[in-house]
């Protein structure tokens, strides 16, 4: 199977990227992706039941996705052609499934790779099914972007979605070994500095690789620390799209660790957050609506320290205004919590729409004119502040509804006390039928 620079019209004595020279000959090389590739795995399992069906691979860039699609065709024995979408039109691919059919009527099969996959339109994915059903193609494609959102739901019916990791430290650092034995030389930089190199990758094999052939391209007469690495390169931008899946999976890992009081993993996510550019009034936002949802009466600080905060960035703007965010972060996340007026509320949305029109029961309206004293208007109210306890337990849901209890109070923080006096209410309340 040729190579990329092969297939580009070079030879092998052509220089070639450290990343290209070190590209896996078989699947068993590949590093990371364990969890698909191995026996176990459900492309393990494909190749050994000696079929292979239409894929999507989706994971982070320089991952393997492309190598993994090159070495599944060469292991099914499978022409390989290779079209990008950001490049491709409607004319490439009938030139493609054209030769394909051709291809096939020798007796020859095709895996046909298309990287970044989601870019093609709706319509032209829909183009790709009957070629796919009829087995003209298997359709290997990959996309860094979520399939549930970028692909149609009959191409996903169709081809099976497996999800690439980002790889890990052991991964990289693997890949690091694997190119010091290509070049015979060790890599000239001490623990510290191999470990800041392997954060710089931020999980991405071949931008890894790269930072890796510079190192060795510079042979410097000291070995590199982790501060000789931060200042020679310099930090990527985290991969985050405030438009896309990362921002929902990332706002929803800071509310999820602050509603699970857990302040260090809150801070975490939040500094993502503002590293990739999010905008911090987007979070502010998300905290107040967080304070009213998840914290509540537990503690009603929480809301008036979120409100602050917004209003302290608004005043001061960044840097200063995300200290002001992160305040409140931190406070939410170590408050007690409790979602009681939450669920309150939702319930009584529900039983306002059910009970439809009722009126309030005639002793709590207001009576400002004589025939509304007449139809008795205000008849027998009874003032709290003038009864015992300061409590009349009087009803005050309409006449045709039986009483409900929305709002149960769970008792933490402030919320014990609200616990009490209710239940000492509804005990008056029992007393005074």
């Amino acid at each position: 199977m040729a190579s990329l620079f092969q297939s580009a019209g070079l030879s092998d004595s052509a220089p070639r990227p450290l990343a290209d020279r070190l590209r896996p000959k078989k699947l068993a090389d590949v590093v990371g992706q364990d969890h698909l590739i191995g026996a176990d795995g459900p492309l393990g399992r494909m190749l050994a039941s000696g079929r292979l069906a239409s894929i999507i691979l989706w994971g982070p860039p320089g991952v393997g996705k492309t190598t993994i699609a090159r070495l599944l065709a060469n292991k099914a024995g499978l022409e390989f052609v290779q079209i990008s979408a950001v490049f491709s039109g409607v004319a490439d691919l009938r030139k493609v499934f054209d030769a394909a059919k051709a291809r096939r009527d020798i007796g020859q099969g095709t895996l046909l790779f298309v990287d970044e996959i989601h870019r093609f339109n709706k319509a032209q994915q829909d183009g790709f099914l009957p070629f796919v059903e009829e087995g003209i193609v298997t359709l290997v494609g990959a996309t860094t972007e979520n399939p549930s959102f970028e692909l149609n739901n009959a191409l996903l019916s169709r081809a099976q979605v497996m999800v690439l990791k980002a790889l890990s430290s052991a991964a990289m650092d693997q890949l690091f070994t694997r190119a010091e034995i290509e070049l015979g030389r060790k890599l000239p930089v001490t623990d510290e500095g191999r470990a800041a190199l392997i954060g710089f990758a931020d999980g991405d094999g071949r931008y890894g690789l790269n930072l890796a052939e510079e190192i060795f391209a510079l042979s410097p007469k000291a070995d590199f620390d982790g501060q000789d690495i931060a200042k020679l390169f310099q930090k990527r931008a985290p991969a985050y799209d405030k438009n896309a899946e990362e921002h929902y999976n990332l706002i929803s890992a800071l509310h999820k660790s602050i509603r699970g009081s857990d302040p260090d993993a809150a801070l975490y996510w939040f500094a993502r957050m503002i590293n990739g550019g999010e905008d911090p009034l987007y979070i502010a936002r998300r905290l107040i609506r967080l304070a009213s949802e998840d914290i509540g009466l537990a503690d009603p600080l929480a809301l008036m320290i979120a409100n602050e905060a917004m209003q302290t960035y608004r005043t001061l703007g960044p840097p200063e205004g995300e200290l002001a965010l992160a305040h409140a972060v931190v406070h939410m996340a170590s408050a007690p919590k409790s979602n009681a007026v939450y669920v309150a509320f939702k319930a009584a949305m529900i039983s306002a729409k059910k009970t439809g029109s009722l009126p309030p029961p005639a002793h709590i309206l207001n009576a400002p004119t004589k025939l509304m004293k007449e139809l008795g208007y205000g008849a027998g109210y009874a003032y709290d502040h003038d009864a015992p306890d300061g409590f009349s337990g009087q009803n005050y849901f309409p006449d045709d509804m039986a009483r409900e209890i929305f709002y149960a109070p769970k008792g933490e923080g402030r919320e014990a006390a609200i616990k009490d006096r209710l239940a000492r209410w509804s005990e008056l309340r029992k007393q005074n039928r």
